[in-house]
């Protein structure tokens, strides 16, 4: 459920975008502004909160995120400017990303290796699926009422929530001991990772991998709906088939799991997925249909489905104890770097679906690189950690 907030966040006012642009007086273009500042400030606010959450305990962080979630949605259903609009959003993206960092945390505190792999598939495929269901939600709740009630309901969903976790969740888990070291080690933690060039590794992976995915997710609309003219029921599909490809790749990982290493996984799918956004440049190049141009975006964004329960697994697997840390450090650098991408993608587009693939085949290009030694490094870092915990004779 926790997990569900993210996407719903992200995803379920978008097909009020026109709405909400002509409603604040402004251009449709700039109401985009809106989801850049909530995906920005929910990276860099991950940096704080992955840190306290190590210190203070996932309970106390997660609850203040979902209580500044609240809020935020609520303020944001109140603006009347785009200016007010973009100042709650942000207020929002900072309890998403106490939520988000949690999430990650809580999962690694709990097991590791490839159990830790499967866990993340599973919340993963909620990721996936809810996604799917966001905009058809918002176009729901705009047939009933105007774009501030998607926001309304997203307040009343993070109380709901809080409520939930408490007597469903953190009930039932162990207590943890929470870290008593001093708070200049709350910066030192993190040079510890940065230092780490495997987990480095991982982390880039994962920015350059959701910087293809929110590319699309920026343009989806204009692709769609403007540049080849489909309705919003069409455009409603083609988004939630993007989602059903995602979460079909990730029932397939949980079982390809079973027989090979979560690394081997991730270096196939993120070569296969480079495979098809080169399809996907060609297919703008040549100005193909539109149904030929959703087939490669289907399969581009279906990867993901893959990559990210293995790359999470594999990112924070050498941090047992600083989960929270390692956690915001990928998600700062996920989000801030999709967030500058994606701003960058959309002033030089012009209009344009060929710019946009090319932005995407860019991203894809630097996780290729990344990923190909990855299982080498992977090993290599494995046995110089198994060298160093091995009692001395």
């Amino acid at each position: 459920m926790t997990v569900a907030l993210g996407p719903l966040a992200l995803d379920a006012y978008l097909p009020a975008f026109p709405e909400i642009a002509d409603e604040l007086g402004v251009a449709h273009g700039a109401v985009g502004l809106t989801l850049g500042a909530y995906v920005g400030t929910m990276g860099l606010a991950q940096l704080i909160g992955g840190p306290l959450s190590d210190r203070y305990g996932r309970q106390k962080i997660l609850m203040l995120g979902l209580a500044v979630f609240a809020l935020g949605a609520w303020l944001v259903a109140q603006a009347g400017t785009l200016q007010e609009m973009l100042h709650w959003r942000i207020l929002q993206g900072i309890g998403g990303a106490f939520c988000a960092v949690s999430v990650p945390a809580v999962v690694r505190d709990q097991t590791g290796g490839a159990e830790s792999a499967r866990l993340f598939g599973l919340i993963g495929l909620i990721m996936f699926v809810v996604p799917a269901l966001a905009p058809t939600l918002g176009a729901i709740l705009l047939e009933w009422k105007d774009w501030p009630a998607i926001f309304l309901v997203l307040s009343g969903y993070a109380v709901v929530l809080m409520v939930v976790l408490h007597f469903g969740l953190f009930r039932r888990l162990p207590p943890r001991k929470p870290v008593v070291t001093p708070m200049v080690t709350l910066v030192t933690n993190y040079a510890m990772v940065l230092r780490h060039l495997v987990t480095m590794r991982f982390i880039g992976i994962q920015a350059l991998c959701f910087s293809i995915m929110l590319v699309f997710i920026t343009h989806s609309s204009f692709i769609y709906q403007e540049w080849f003219g489909l309705s919003k029921s069409m455009f409603s599909g083609l988004f939630a088939a993007n989602i059903a490809a995602m979460a079909g790749m990730n029932l397939l990982n949980r079982k390809l799991l079973r027989s090979f290493d979560s690394v081997v996984i991730l270096r196939a799918v993120i070569v296969l997925q480079g495979v098809m956004v080169l399809a996907l440049v060609m297919a703008a190049f040549f100005e193909a249909p539109y149904w030929l141009v959703a087939v490669c975006i289907i399969c581009c964004v279906g990867f993901q489905g893959a990559i990210v329960p293995n790359n999470m697994a594999n990112a924070l697997e050498f941090f047992p104890h600083l989960g929270g840390t390692a956690a915001a450090l990928l998600g700062a650098t996920q989000f801030v770097i999709a967030g500058l991408i994606s701003s960058f993608s959309s002033s030089v587009s012009g209009h344009a679906l060929l710019p946009i693939a090319l932005t995407m085949a860019a991203c894809s290009a630097g996780a290729v690189f990344l990923v190909l030694g990855a299982p080498e490094a992977v090993a290599r870092e494995i046995r110089a950690v198994q060298a160093t915990s091995k009692p001395e004779v």
